[in-house]
């Protein structure tokens, strides 16, 4: 069921938390550990689910068997994140992705290479989001309402939420040309 609920402000400590034990778990593989989606945006309503990237120089078997040992369970079947609209050329090595998930707290971990474009676009989002309070009203009034109407239909959710999503990062792009926007290495 698809619940979005005010911020908490224990989101922060609950992220800083699981990045603490992940930075001390993993190999120098990984390059930066962040918390993205919008439990990362103070003041933003959100499903109670913090969300991980773990960026990696590539993708290490040892890192599937270590977060397994933390209690994370591989998603095989979520290989991709999605396409934006008219985004055709780019490669699909520039959207794989591992996914993962803790069930004792609604935890999501992604692990993308760093240097890809889906790598980069959660943590423009965040940023863009974190400094931008309308976009980010707008983009909790569209999550509010697609939940009211889809609570127990997921497809539908982020068959209209992606799309939305990818108009709200025009401006995104626009906005980090503007200020010449880099990524942090990481939050942890």
């Amino acid at each position: 069921m698809i619940e979005i609920v005010v911020y908490k402000t224990a989101w922060k400590q609950e992220f800083n938390d699981l990045g603490m034990l992940l930075k001390n778990e993993l190999d120098s593989n990984v390059k930066g550990i962040h918390h993205i989606g919008s439990t990362s945006v103070p003041g933003l309503a959100a499903k109670d689910v913090i969300d991980i990237q773990i960026s990696v120089g590539n993708f290490s078997p040892q890192i599937i068997k270590k977060l397994a040992g933390l209690g994370f369970q591989r998603l095989e079947h979520i290989t991709h994140d999605h396409r934006p609209a008219g985004m055709v050329k780019l490669a699909d090595t520039e959207l794989y992705k591992w996914f993962f998930q803790k069930t004792n707290r609604a935890v999501n971990l992604h692990v993308r290479k760093t240097g890809t474009f889906n790598q980069r676009y959660p943590l423009l989002c965040r940023d863009y989001l974190r400094h931008n309070l309308s976009a980010a009203k707008a983009y909790e009034l569209v999550k509010t309402n697609l939940a009211a109407r889809f609570a127990n239909d997921m497809d539908a959710y982020y068959d209209i939420k992606d799309p939305v999503f990818d108009v709200l990062m025009a401006g995104a792009e626009i906005w980090a040309a503007g200020i010449k926007w880099q990524p942090n290495d990481s939050d942890i």
